[in-house]
């Protein structure tokens, strides 16, 4: 333990992992989501602090939330272009899945180290100074978080409203109008009340993870009936040139983008010294192995070529597999896509 001088005493410093430090602070008894803090804070001196309402539990919600969108479901058919084969494409998935949790990690050392809310913005301002995270800020309030938000709003609205034109894409203007509705219905729970945000969350990430456990069981019971010809020499065709690699890879990424959302809001998280590694540790995990057995369920099933002409795998799956409760899955899609959003603007609010 380290001390450094604080007005006419000393003030002790712990590192990561010192779980002896008292983080978790109680809440006062008001309705609003700021507290002040004259007590011994995670972060620079006392003020005006954010509440401590999310635990353990919370934090792995928001993390799998935020990963599981639309990605599992359409990135497929772009990892196996890229890598040729069945087989190297499982492997892509299982390193995506080791390089995010790398990645996580980091942030959660980071997290420990610096427990303030705002993410990226918060250690750039601790790295670089003031100016670089205000510019990163400003980047990331009208362009990156927008744009991306957007992007899950707009796959949304497709998906819920593909069953109502089954035969041919919905209208641009619905589309739109949905998403915009959504975005607006998701910010103004968010500005209300946090709880009812980690409700959300819990509730689709629970829906999102079921809707994949369908796929799945489905998979497993087409393996079970004696249907592994499509298994076979899973490693004919890989591609090895680094660039067909790189790219397999930017698609494999893509699916498990999100593990840094819980570091935005550290300030919220009870005890983070040992909440947020652990949530860590138990979100990249699973979302990895219900990837993988994911990815296994959509090859035992699905010939390559009927994979790559797909504009959504899962649709297809679900068109040969679940017959006339085929419409089920564009909704698994939409929920999936609902709770993420719900995920990405609560972090980055």
């Amino acid at each position: 333990m380290a001390k450094v001088a604080a007005g006419d005493g000393l003030v002790p410093v712990q590192g990561f992992g010192e779980a002896s430090r008292a983080t978790n602070r109680r809440p006062s008894s008001g309705s609003g989501q700021l507290q002040a803090d004259n007590t011994d804070s995670d972060s620079d001196g006392g003020g005006i602090k954010l509440k401590k309402e999310l635990g353990l539990m919370d934090g792995v919600a928001i993390i799998v939330g935020v990963i599981v969108g639309a990605g599992i479901f359409v990135s497929p058919k772009g990892v196996l272009l890229y890598s040729g084969s069945i087989g190297q494409a499982i492997i892509v998935w299982i390193l995506s899945g080791v390089l995010s949790m790398v990645g996580a990690l980091c942030y959660a050392e980071l997290g420990t180290m610096i427990p303030k809310s705002g993410g990226d913005y918060a250690y750039i301002g601790e790295a670089f100074g003031p100016l670089p995270a205000f510019l990163y800020l400003w980047v990331a309030l009208l362009i990156l978080v927008p744009a991306g938000n957007a992007i899950t709003a707009i796959t949304f609205a497709q998906y819920l409203l593909q069953p109502l034109w089954p035969t041919c894409e919905a209208p641009y203007e619905s589309v739109r109008l949905l998403a915009a509705l959504i975005t607006c219905l998701l910010t103004a729970i968010n500005c209300y009340n946090v709880k009812w945000v980690t409700r959300v969350t819990e509730t689709f990430t629970g829906m999102k993870v079921g809707a994949l456990l369908v796929i799945v069981a489905a998979g497993a019971w087409y393996l079970l009936a004696g249907n592994t010809e499509l298994l076979q020499n899973p490693f004919e065709n890989s591609k090895v040139q680094p660039g067909f690699i790189a790219l397999a890879f930017y698609n494999g990424l893509f699916s498990y983008s999100g593990w840094n959302y819980l570091n935005f809001v550290t300030e919220e998280l009870r005890d983070p010294y040992r909440n947020l590694p652990r949530a860590i540790c138990i979100s990249m995990p699973t979302v990895t192995i219900i990837y993988v057995i994911t990815n296994i369920a959509y090859f035992a099933v699905l010939p390559p070529d009927v994979m790559l002409s797909s504009q959504a795998v899962a649709v297809t799956f679900a068109d040969k597999m679940l017959g006339f409760m085929a419409w089920v899955m564009p909704l698994f899609v939409a929920c999936s896509t609902f709770g993420s959003l719900n995920g990405a603007i609560f972090a980055s609010s």
